[in-house]
């Protein structure tokens, strides 16, 4: 389940409680979570209400000004049973801790290794390496245009980078993405050695 950027905002500020859904088929379980930039958000509750419940107090509670503008949103959101969804912060994303940890012993260091041969050792070819050069080169930048110089749809592009961000090693930005401190401290590790002399 996405969450918008009002929503986002609203578990962070404290104004926020729930949200509002239409689904055929329940997407989410009280107890389930979720990682946002706001940090963890788990669900609380799941509960069937009607356009009647969506009042003042209650679109307030999801980030609305007003019942009319929470049942304007849910009208356009699709059909199925309406559906309040119990929301609150659950805390900070651990990958958030881990991306800021570049203090990488030669343990750290071949852990990471091992968990980037293996995605490599998947995928018709080595990508890793690459990908993390490319994105610590080129901060910033749109992941469709980062996709196109390695010749790849923008979405297989952006899954491959999702699996970096888990092991820390990348973080999203407003616009594209640049390598953590742990990424950082990754590549300078692993470097190939420049400038040595030729074995004679």
């Amino acid at each position: 389940m996405l969450l918008d950027a009002r929503t986002l905002r609203g578990l962070a500020d404290g104004t926020v409680s729930h949200t509002y859904r239409r689904w055929s088929v329940v997407r989410v379980r009280p107890g389930s979570t979720m990682r946002t930039r706001v940090g963890v958000v788990e669900v609380t509750a799941v509960d069937p209400v009607g356009p009647e419940g969506v009042d003042d107090d209650a679109a307030r509670g999801a980030g609305f000004r007003s019942g009319a503008a929470a049942r304007d949103w849910i009208e356009r959101r699709g059909e199925g049973e309406l559906y309040r969804v119990g929301l609150r912060l659950a805390g900070p994303d651990p990958r958030v801790a881990l991306r800021e940890d570049d203090d990488l012993d030669a343990a750290a260091v071949d852990a990471i290794r091992a968990r980037l041969a293996r995605m490599d050792r998947a995928a018709p070819e080595p990508w890793t390496r690459a990908y993390l050069e490319l994105i610590a080169a080129r901060p910033g930048v749109v992941a469709r245009t980062l996709a196109e110089g390695l010749g790849m749809e923008r979405d297989p592009f952006k899954i491959r980078v999702r699996r970096l961000k888990e092991l820390g090693l990348t973080e999203s930005l407003e616009v594209g993405y640049r390598v953590s401190p742990r990424g950082r401290a990754y590549l300078t590790a692993t470097a190939e050695p420049r400038g040595a002399d030729p074995v004679p």
